[in-house]
């Protein structure tokens, strides 16, 4: 069967079934699915997990051994594989399908990847998850709907924001649901249960002693490496998702690399900068930041963001750490360099 995120809860709620596949571009939405169903599982007995990535040169065999097994353990299993491209391949295909058609009372398939394009939706693997269990597709949350969203979201988390605290929220984390709820942690942090303002979302914005993105960002596009790497090492420590560093960066350098192509097309950065929508106590900043690089420096840093995000969700080898480090040390610094 193929069913919403928003209508798993309905569904583990009459039954456990033997496989679910979780698809989707949304981490925080396709984790809380995940989570949802493993915690279904803990309490019908399913104790122990088996975790297989798919990673090039992946062996199915080990896929197919660990469901041949079932008869060595006493314990109910969740067998878990992770898909970060989405395609596992004519062998993966017949091992996943395999897998499915030959599932046990004790033995939970659990299998999470990208959201699919057509092509890979029909494939005999999804059709026997779908026919076998269910596929939970996880649709991102539009601007439209955002401010819901965040809404619904700070109430759950004992918080009675008012209308304007919803807005300044959904209007600086942009559509990244993993980023708003940061904010919405944070906040309860800060704040506790209960009535919140506006006025105390952006205080706690402007007066939060803990290292956040938007301050490595600033602190790189002013060129102080040192500042930057302080504040990065402080984001990993307090365990903030590396793909909420690749976001920001992301959107800093596509920003500065527009406004790099403003230049060239002869228009003046000032004006550049208001169209673009910079702050303008940030204008300073980009200035200097622009003044220090080429534009061709901006869409080296665009790939190499691109590689950043991949490796954070899993989509690319490589740890998304040192991506962020190189990316942050390259904006910082003062001398272009080739590609």
């Amino acid at each position: 069967m193929k069913i919403t995120a928003n209508q798993l809860s309905s569904q583990l709620n009459k039954s456990l079934l033997s496989c679910y596949l979780v698809t989707g571009d949304e981490p925080l939405l396709v984790q809380e699915a995940l989570d949802s169903i493993r915690g279904t599982a803990k309490r019908q007995g399913f104790d122990s997990r088996e975790l297989f990535v798919q990673t090039t040169g992946f062996d199915w065999g080990e896929l197919a051994s660990a469901g041949g097994n079932l008869s060595l353990f006493a314990d109910k299993r969740i067998i878990e594989l992770r898909l970060p491209t989405g395609k596992p391949g004519v062998k993966g295909s017949a091992a996943i399908a395999d897998f499915a058609a030959h599932s046990a009372d004790d033995l939970l398939f659990l299998v999470s990847a990208p959201k699919l394009d057509r092509s890979s939706a029909n494939a005999k693997w999804v059709k026997a998850l779908d026919s076998h269990g269910a596929v939970v597709q996880v649709w991102p949350v539009g601007n439209r709907d955002l401010p819901g969203w965040i809404s619904s979201r700070m109430q759950h988390a004992g918080l009675q924001p008012d209308r304007g605290a919803v807005r300044l929220i959904a209007d600086r984390v942009e559509g990244n649901l993993l980023a708003a709820q940061q904010e919405i942690e944070k906040l309860r942090l800060l704040h506790g249960e209960g009535p919140i303002s506006a006025e105390e979302v952006d205080a706690a914005v402007a007066d939060s002693s803990r290292f956040d993105v938007y301050k490595l960002v600033d602190a790189a596009v002013a060129g102080n490496a040192a500042r930057a790497l302080r504040i990065l090492g402080g984001i990993r420590t307090e365990g903030v998702e590396p793909v909420i560093v690749m976001w920001a960066l992301t959107r800093e350098i596509r920003m500065l690399a527009g406004l790099a192509d403003i230049i060239r097309s002869g228009t003046d950065l000032s004006s550049g900068m208001r169209k673009s929508g910079v702050w303008q106590n940030r204008q300073g900043l980009v200035r200097a930041c622009i003044s220090r690089h080429q534009a061709a420096d901006f869409y080296r840093l665009l790939k190499m963001v691109r590689d950043g995000d991949a490796a954070a969700k899993g989509q690319l080898r490589g740890d998304p750490w040192q991506h962020a480090t190189q990316i942050v040390m390259e904006l910082a610094g003062s001398e272009s360099r080739a590609a």
